[in-house]
């Protein structure tokens, strides 16, 4: 069998063509291909100097790194991205219009690759710790979808990245379910379940070549745990303690999903520092800083996730100590992490961010205002449908006060009433289940909403009339078009908005 070609970034990007989809791994920016993509921004640019059009379409399993979907939106050379992005020069491009992007349920992605909605997939570009010419791929820190791309794509690239060692090989559960008719269940029962490969196996005649880099990956470190975001996360951890004394969490405790971001840190580091809360298990998307940080303390004994999403600092220093960290961490393809099935099997508790929450209960997690997409749904909705118990946290005002997060009614639904469990700001705790919808709105307005906020709600409940649910619909947005007209919804007056 022969040796697999080496490519420069250059000729890589030759292969790719205006108007083709391309799948490439990562899962955030942790192991997404870099030199590639950035060539084929640096090609677009030139194509554009010329006068010809060159665009392509994207897919990846989440989010990647500045040097994709930053250096693609900056070329102007992105036409269709779906599931997921965060980079702020893509999301500019979306909210205005050049860049078509598709937001979904990350669970749903490799599957509906391999359907077909989304159209043929012509190349995979795929970062590799490891590739032997027996099309063996060994993946670095992440999993995403890579292994659908992989096997779903035209041709192969390869970025063969040093910057990730090879004994990498083990760290990775690589299963894809069989499609419809007849798919047999994902036998994952607890979250150090092993049920797959180490490697993606592919035909290595598909490979067209290996670009060889040195390049950590593109994440970032969080901020630091405020006042504002460890209170939050009190709030979480007590509230979990209680549920254990009540004997409604087993005293074993579950496994927990966590968002991604500094608000997730605090919420984990206050489930550790709590006495009553035992060691505990993550079965989530993003494994990140506070999780490797309470794995050292052993307050976290295991890890099963789609990604290694951690500083370079915080990454060097679990390959220093691969032998600690090799039998605690497992990375899995997303339709494996936050498949529905699995997470309701082993009674994950979930714990995700919201943009805002309205009266009922109904969860907004990707548009600013109604209309501009921040990041997209993700993994959230995958677990809180399914979850042994689902919440949602966020700070109760953004822009130093001038907006609640808090609203009569959410500018953009993702999660309905029906998939969310408890509501948690920095001024306490919101459980709806079992509650009426006149019920969850006193709640959350009272347990939840900034004080500054509380008599503004307050009036707009007693406006809302008879009815099942407690809104006014002459009145159910008028916060949001406040902060349009005045900058501050503290503004907002109900007089002149009939009564219903």
């Amino acid at each position: 069998m022969k040796p697999l070609t080496k490519l420069t970034v250059e000729e890589a990007a030759q292969f790719i063509e205006h108007g083709e989809t391309i799948g490439v791994s990562g899962f955030t920016a942790a192991g997404a291909p870099k030199a590639v993509p950035a060539a084929i921004a640096a090609k677009a640019e030139v194509e554009h100097a010329a006068g010809r059009p060159f665009k392509i379409n994207l897919i990846s399993g989440a989010s990647t790194g500045r040097s994709l979907d930053g250096a693609l939106a900056r070329a102007k050379a992105l036409g269709f991205r779906t599931p997921y992005q965060s980079d702020p020069d893509l999301r500019r491009s979306i909210n205005a219009g050049e860049t078509h992007f598709f937001d979904m349920h990350l669970s749903r992605l490799p599957q509906d690759v391999r359907y077909g909605f989304l159209g043929p997939v012509r190349t995979a570009i795929i970062e590799a710790c490891d590739v032997t010419k027996y099309g063996e791929i060994v993946l670095t820190s992440s999993v995403g979808a890579a292994p659908t791309f992989c096997h779903k794509a035209d041709r192969i690239i390869v970025e063969l990245n040093h910057y990730h060692p090879s004994f990498l090989r083990g760290l990775h559960d690589i299963f894809e379910p069989e499609d419809p008719p007849g798919r047999s269940d994902i036998p994952v029962f607890h979250p150090s379940d092993r049920i797959g490969q180490p490697v993606i196996q592919v035909d290595p005649a598909k490979i067209l070549g290996v670009v060889e880099t040195k390049l950590p990956d593109e994440t970032g470190a969080f901020d630091p745990i405020s006042d504002l975001t460890a209170q939050i996360g009190h709030h979480v951890a007590d509230f979990f303690a209680r549920e254990i004394k009540r004997g409604l969490i087993p005293k074993t405790f579950l496994p927990v999903q966590s968002g991604v971001g500094n608000t997730a840190n605090a919420v984990l580091m206050a489930l550790a520092d709590n006495p009553v809360i035992p060691n505990f298990q993550m079965y989530t998307e993003v494994i990140q800083d506070a999780v490797i940080a309470l794995m050292e303390k052993e307050r976290v004994t295991f890890a099963s996730g789609c990604s290694l999403t951690v500083p370079s600092a915080t990454l060097e220093s679990i390959y220093a100590d691969w032998e600690f960290f090799r039998t605690r961490l497992l990375l899995r393809p997303q339709e494996i992490t936050n498949n529905p099935e699995v997470v309701r099997r082993i009674g994950t508790i979930s714990v995700n961010t919201a943009i805002e929450v309205d009266l009922s209960g109904n969860v907004n997690s990707t548009h600013v205002l109604g209309k501009h997409m921040m990041n997209g749904i993700g993994g959230s909705a995958d677990f809180a449908r399914a979850a042994f118990l689902s919440m949602f946290i966020c700070p109760s005002t953004a822009k130093g006060g001038k907006i609640s997060t808090i609203v009569p009614m959410v500018s953009h639904l993702d999660s309905s009433e029906h998939s969310v469990c408890v509501i948690v700001t920095e001024h306490g705790v919101a459980d709806l289940r079992g509650k009426s919808p006149a019920s969850r709105a006193r709640l959350i307005v009272e347990n939840c909403a900034h004080p500054d906020y509380r008599p503004l709600l307050r009036e707009y409940m007693a406006r809302g009339g008879n009815g099942h649910s407690v809104q006014s619909l002459g009145a159910a947005f008028n916060m949001h078009l406040e902060y349009g007209r005045s900058g501050d919804m503290r503004n907002t007056q109900w007089s002149g908005v009939p009564s219903n």
